[in-house]
């Protein structure tokens, strides 16, 4: 169902912590020229813990707007409260969204059998398809393999972004999990071998800076080109892993900025600006690479 490039997209905000509705339409813009197929809206990556459900819905509403109908377009709609997930995505379902990505909840450490009543109410409640999202290494909590392969019996639950960077997490799913289930890999570090062990593609925070790269990566991978695969993906390794010695977003935001793409690289607190030693050497990887600076 979904397949390839899917841009994380961030949320970008004016200097005084407004949504910046013009920059977020030059992005979205920016990513159809570039050959990305899909774009979350906030997501976490999106800042989706700092907005009210207000100006969560009008983001996603926006997107899809500036979409066009040209990409589909995925809405975070997780939480850790499942009535708070329930509430987003009933709230979300019409407004022309393709799916849901919905995270393992955080802090709360549910057991295997709370994760799976806590999705399958969720996809209970919606006609919109669902995309499982495992990431322990920001919710603590794990989401098994063996879990997964349960709650894909829900006609609901279509995919799973998997965060763990693990090849054999990979290759336990692949077993365990129908054919058409859908699967994309959350790490960009790892984007390319797990599309190579048989991912369907990447919800890549990468592809916010580097959309036309990112989405050649995959063609080559999912298109059996590995030589050329490898060999884009080796020129982008060091963007894929730095971009998160900063908490996500921090410096993707940076990056947009320096691009000439949003006005304001602007992040709601707890979160503040990268580093000037961080951003110096993030945009030396950049000029590296190739990305043009404004």
């Amino acid at each position: 169902m979904f397949k390839g490039s899917i841009v994380a997209l961030v949320t970008p905000m004016t200097n005084d912590g407004q949504i910046d509705y013009p920059s977020l339409k030059k992005l979205v813009e920016f990513h159809l020229s570039q050959g990305t197929d899909g774009i979350v809206s906030v997501g976490t990556t999106g800042e989706s813990a700092t907005l009210p459900v207000e100006e969560h819905m009008e983001v996603v509403k926006k997107t899809v707007e500036y979409a066009k109908g040209n990409i589909p377009v995925i809405a975070g709609s997780g939480a850790n409260s499942t009535d708070e997930a329930i509430f987003l995505s009933h709230s979300m379902q019409n407004l022309g969204v393709e799916a849901f990505l919905t995270v393992v909840p955080y802090y709360n450490k549910p057991q295997q059998k709370g994760m799976i009543a806590h999705f399958r109410a969720i996809a209970d409640s919606t006609h919109i398809p669902n995309i499982l999202y495992n990431v322990p290494s920001r919710t603590v909590a794990d989401m098994l393999p063996e879990t997964v392969a349960v709650l894909a019996e829900h006609d609901n639950i279509v995919g799973l972004k998997d965060a763990t960077g693990d090849m054999q997490v990979l290759a336990d799913l692949k077993r365990l999990l129908p054919d058409d289930f859908c699967l994309l890999s959350g790490d960009d570090s790892t984007c390319l071998e797990f599309m190579l062990g048989g991912g369907d593609g990447v919800i890549s925070v990468s592809a916010n800076v580097a959309p036309q790269a990112v989405s050649d990566i995959c063609r080559a991978a999912l298109g059996g080109d590995t030589e050329l695969a490898r060999s884009l993906n080796d020129k982008f390794a060091a963007l894929h892993s730095d971009l998160f010695i900063e908490p996500n977003p921090v410096l993707p935001k940076w990056c947009l900025q320096r691009m000439g793409l949003m006005e304001s690289a602007f992040l709601r607190l707890p979160l503040v600006e990268a580093e000037l030693s961080n951003a110096k050497h993030i945009e030396d990887i950049m000029k590296q690479v190739g990305i043009e600076l404004s």
